[in-house]
């Protein structure tokens, strides 16, 4: 039976970090990484049975330190990048590196959720993005669609692209670019587009936003101020290619076209606090989920930006006689933008939403208290969009 109640699953330890694991398009699967200072970090593996509407988790050990940031790889279920905190000479730095689990766990093993005797198991350290010359690692993000092998990954004000060799065993620097300018410039956060071959990734730095292209590592645009206070995320319409959602400390989520971006397409004002984390849904772009301080996640339907903007096309052969007698309800105006749900789960910043990578209606969304909450789009909305 689908139903719309939210599943909650509580971790032990603070988190922000969650990703869908990319590479599943059968099982309901998410990865969440730990944040504790005192005890070993883990990865939750988190598998949801949407049958019996309950949460399966294996855990993984996760010793490098607290985790700010998880990518999976989009070819390799097994396969997946951290960014993460690491204590040396009593400086904190943020390292990255690339894991393997371990085989066992990459498709579901549904454990039952109430065994806690097993014990957690070791990621195998694949190899690190060595940044030891390049400064802190913001975030990791993987090519889109590609073999698993190309990767970049943001650091301080350098952003580098890497070869994954010999199975992944060896990351090699293919190329780099830097950002120039005054004062202490630093990459917050980026996206690879899965548009143009896969040649473009736009970056956030304190207000701004930057495309680039891979093949030269030179920038292709950049909309300065892009918000009034620091970018937090960003995302690619799937659909549309010039399309770019990005949100930040001005509680502002704003769509862009690339190829004007003297002011956005579209601003959304409906969170009271910093949003951190703003995701397209992968096949029906007019679902846009947010998640911010406020601790709401708010599910927004921007059709009038999105891939349909009439609502889903009919062809005329497939409109039965009783349509054609009504034909001012097909009218041609675009539908109207509007807020479907706001998720009031949360007690705590919620700092990463993500949809399923199996299913298009599921959505994932992780508070700094370690509380996942995995939620449905509504299911008059699904059917209004599917119909």
């Amino acid at each position: 039976m689908e139903d719309d109640a939210p599943v909650i699953y509580g971790l032990e330890f603070q988190a922000r970090a969650l990703t869908p694991q990319t590479a599943e398009t059968d099982a309901i699967r998410f990865l969440v990484g730990t944040q504790s200072l005192k005890y070993d970090n883990q990865i939750h593996i988190i598998d949801f049975d949407d049958e019996n509407n309950i949460i399966n988790k294996n855990v993984l050990l996760h010793q490098a330190g607290e985790i700010w940031h998880i990518s999976a790889s989009p070819a390799d279920k097994g396969v997946l990048a951290t960014c993460y905190n690491r204590t040396s000479d009593s400086k904190v730095l943020t390292c990255s590196a690339v894991w393997r689990m371990p085989k066992e766990l990459e498709s579901g093993s549904h454990e039952s959720p109430d065994d806690s005797s097993s014990t957690a198991q070791t990621l195998e350290l694949l190899c690190h993005l060595d940044n030891t010359a390049h400064g802190n690692m913001a975030c990791v993000t993987w090519e889109p669609m590609g073999d698993g092998k190309k990767i970049i990954s943001l650091a301080d004000n350098h952003i580098l692209l890497w070869d994954l060799q010999e199975s992944s065993s060896q990351a090699v620097l293919a190329s780099s670019a830097s950002l120039e300018g005054k004062g202490q410039l630093r990459f917050t956060s980026g996206r690879w587009s899965p548009h143009h071959n896969c040649t473009q990734v736009a970056t956030a730095n304190d207000t701004t936003l930057r495309g680039w292209d891979t093949r030269s590592m030179s920038q292709i645009y950049c909309i300065e101020n892009a918000h009034g206070q620091l970018v937090r995320d960003l995302d690619f319409n799937p659909n549309k290619q010039y399309y770019l959602a990005s949100c930040g400390d001005d509680c502002k989520v704003k769509f862009w076209d690339t190829r004007n971006v003297t002011e956005p397409v579209k601003t959304l004002e409906e969170h009271s606090h910093w949003v951190w984390s703003v995701r397209y849904n992968h096949s029906h772009d007019q679902l846009v989920l947010t998640g911010s301080s406020d601790s709401r996640v708010i599910l927004s339907n921007m059709v009038s930006i999105s891939s349909e903007p009439f609502g889903h096309l009919v062809d005329d052969d497939d409109i039965s006689d009783q349509e054609e007698h009504h034909p001012e309800e097909k009218s041609k105006e675009p539908l109207q933008d509007n807020v479907i749900a706001t998720y009031e789960e949360h007690e705590d910043s919620v700092y990463a939403v993500d949809w399923s990578s199996a299913d298009p209606w599921l959505f994932a969304s992780l508070s700094y208290d370690g509380r996942l909450v995995i939620n449905r789009v509504p299911r008059a909305l699904k059917y209004h969009i599917l119909l």
